[in-house]
């Protein structure tokens, strides 16, 4: 994707060299590339929406903003389509040098936020997401759905490798 086209890139040229100056804007758009590569993620195509604040410094223009999206993945206990709000805050500076004692700089009066976003929302998203907390899984005998509320127990046959401490009972005294 072409860096001029990036839904990504925030003009910051009013505010550049001019410490105290602040701006607030709202990027909302669709995410041209998958947000994440897991069991979840913010998928191509839905809609993201990003709250500035951006601020003059002396060394730059630092950027605060607050990423609302939504992923979607499956419920890693019974494997059903989990739909998980996404809300993450993030904050970096931007500097006006392209010194290596910033991560980021200002490129042609512009702020490119891609990898700053992506970086807030991709930590954000759970590693082993759920349908709901209490979700009881897959049976792991049939692999048939539980219901909720289902007891899971223990199968009827005894694992061979248990077998030799059947016969074991503690001392009560």
């Amino acid at each position: 994707m072409s860096a001029s086209l990036s839904p990504y890139l925030v003009p910051v040229y009013d505010l550049m060299h001019r410490p105290g100056e602040l701006r607030e804007r709202v990027l909302e758009f669709d995410v041209p590339e998958q947000l994440g590569e897991s069991v979840v993620a913010v998928t191509q195509g839905s809609p993201i929406r990003i709250g500035l604040r951006l601020e003059g410094l002396h060394d730059g223009v630092l950027v605060t903003g607050e990423v609302d999206a939504t992923a979607d993945g499956e419920c890693v206990r019974c494997l059903d389509p989990v739909e998980l709000p996404v809300e993450v805050e993030f904050q970096e500076l931007f500097a006006y040098s392209e010194d290596e004692a910033f991560d980021f700089a200002i490129r042609d009066d512009h702020v490119n936020l891609e990898s700053v976003v992506r970086d807030a929302v991709v930590l954000a998203l759970p590693f082993q997401p759920v349908c709901r907390p209490d979700c009881p899984g897959l049976d792991p005998v049939t692999g048939e759905k539980l219901a909720s509320g289902t007891d899971r127990r223990a199968s009827e046959g005894t694992d061979p490798r248990w077998a030799a401490l059947e016969g074991f009972r503690p001392d009560t005294e």
